[in-house]
């Protein structure tokens, strides 16, 4: 059995019941910085072991994790916030899982996008999830997609781009159109500005430095 365990992407109440009993039960723990994994443990007081598991070493790794759970064991695996597989590592091992017949359990839990979302105030019946954008190759063509996109749409994105992309999301689509900020989701500096993409540019230009994980929603054209 694998296990995929969603951790806290700020609070660290934000942990269900269950994923703390797992990651208590499992044989070991895949996680994508040990160091960082190693301090929600710790407040739980979990003892299980650690192994590094990330995007630099998953393909290597696939092959032998996948005949240790066909051998009987159960692993979990957990990324530094958030569910494995949404822009982390944990694709790979999930997929080759269910080709050898290695029981997946996905457990529900944190993820920054569906509280930026909701937290929007847009329309969220229908929406589309973006990622991270690519840094150079294809970002152009991808934007100029996505603002033509007539559903609401997220996108992940780091702090020290963040007046980037909203420029580029004004310039390629409408500097009127509303979008949503949301960052530091569920810590102590928790923000969530809306606004038109030209408030927006405003607002964050204006600062010395921005921080936190961010994810930007954005109102489909129309």
């Amino acid at each position: 059995m694998l296990y995929v365990v969603p951790t806290p992407v700020g609070n660290l109440e934000d942990m269900t019941l269950r994923a703390i009993r797992i990651l208590k039960e499992v044989e070991y723990i895949l996680a994508e910085d040990t160091r960082v994994s190693r301090r929600l443990l710790d407040h739980y007081e979990i003892t299980t072991h650690l192994r590094p598991y990330h995007a630099h070493n998953e393909h290597r790794a696939v092959e032998t994790l996948v005949q240790e759970l066909q051998g009987g064991k159960e692993i979990a695996i957990i990324s530094d916030a958030g569910t494995p597989g949404i822009s982390d590592a944990g694709y790979l091992l999930i997929r080759a899982c269910h080709a050898a017949g290695v029981t997946v359990t996905c457990l529900p839990g944190a993820t920054a996008l569906i509280p930026a979302l909701v937290h929007s105030g847009l329309p969220c019946d229908r929406f589309h999830f973006e990622g991270f954008l690519p840094h150079k190759k294809g970002r152009q063509t991808r934007i100029k997609w996505l603002v033509e996109h007539p559903f609401t749409f997220a996108i992940y994105e780091s702090p020290n781009r963040l007046v980037r992309l909203l420029k580029e999301l004004a310039e390629f689509g409408d500097p009127d159109r509303q979008a949503t900020v949301c960052r530091e989701i569920s810590k102590l500096h928790e923000e969530s500005k809306p606004g038109t993409l030209a408030e927006l540019i405003e607002y964050y230009g204006a600062q010395e430095k921005v921080r936190g994980e961010i994810v930007v929603v954005v109102a489909g054209k129309g």
